[in-house]
């Protein structure tokens, strides 16, 4: 290949090597990775024009003396350490590959773990109700009365609730928190008996209410749907890697000799990696609760 198809531009004779873009490709293609994506298809363009402007830019650089100066000297210093480091533990990952056996065990006991904390969690209390929503506090009056003569609440509700969600179905809500309604809605609800029914008109910003309760029960809210090993396995492979990458930084700086200028030694906090979890798959911490009606929040 001749050396001018090696170079993606030459800037006031200056070449600007392949190598160079080939390595912020490469980069970017693992930036993309990581957060499910690709590369736009214009990305070689975009990436060489970058290049362009930065050598446009560092030869200006040059030509004002900015290499001779402290500034760029320290800079320079730790931008050669951080390349370094970075590179240290590519090299380290490399050299301690995650086997697929490793990550479906350590998948198994995060799975595990939550789990237990799912079984652990207290039961919560669940209320199964039924409203009818109507924009008066006179028609709300009314409609207590018809019930209070034997109006069954289900026609009552179709033939007049203002909320479309569930008047159709006899005003019922299902089974929810209480915390799922506005408060004043949620207050009332919890001051029912079973089978017991608002005496007075419950007014929120939605208009009033008539509420009525069937149930109650303690239950556990749903867990979330956990990803597969599948789904998970690049997440895992990552905590582990991190993992083993911070034991390795620790062990080396256990055995450095580190001190201040007058020989006192300096501790340094433990760099300990978090203890991430898979994500569940809707990216959740808790399920949602479906909204029910106008009474929801």
């Amino acid at each position: 290949m001749p050396v001018w198809a090696q170079n993606v531009a030459i800037v006031n004779g200056k070449p600007i090597p392949k190598a160079r873009l080939d390595l912020l490709e490469n980069q970017f293609k693992q930036q993309a990775a990581n957060m499910h994506q690709t590369l736009p298809p214009d990305a070689d363009k975009r990436l060489r024009d970058r290049l362009i402007q930065t050598e446009v830019l560092a030869q200006e650089a040059e030509r004002q003396g900015i290499p001779g100066t402290p500034e760029f000297r320290t800079q320079l210093d730790m931008a050669r350490q951080s390349i370094m480091v970075n590179l240290l533990a590519d090299n380290f990952i490399k050299q301690h590959p995650i086997s697929d056996a490793d990550a479906k065990a350590e998948y198994d006991s995060l799975v595990k773990q939550m789990n237990q904390q799912y079984a652990s969690q207290p039961e919560i209390k669940q209320y199964k109700a039924s409203h009818i929503l109507v924009k008066t506090q006179d028609q709300a009056k009314d409609i207590i009365a018809q019930l209070k003569k034997g109006a069954k609440f289900a026609d009552l509700a179709k033939k007049y609730s203002q909320d479309s969600g569930s008047a159709a179905n006899g005003g019922e809500l299902g089974w929810a928190d209480p915390k799922n309604y506005v408060p004043e809605f949620a207050a009332a609800l919890a001051k029912l008996n079973k089978n017991q029914t608002t005496d007075t008109p419950v007014k929120t910003q939605f208009g009033y209410h008539i509420i009525h309760l069937e149930d109650i029960r303690e239950t556990k809210p749903p867990m979330p749907p956990l990803p597969t090993f599948e789904q998970a396995k690049q997440q895992v492979i990552q905590r582990m890697e991190q993992q083993k990458l911070a034991a390795f930084q620790k062990d080396l700086l256990d055995k450095a000799k580190i001190e201040d200028q007058s020989g006192n030694k300096i501790k340094l906090d433990d760099p300990s990696d978090s203890n991430a979890k898979p994500d569940d798959q809707s990216g959740n911490k808790a399920p949602a609760q479906p909204d029910k009606s106008k009474a929801s929040k």
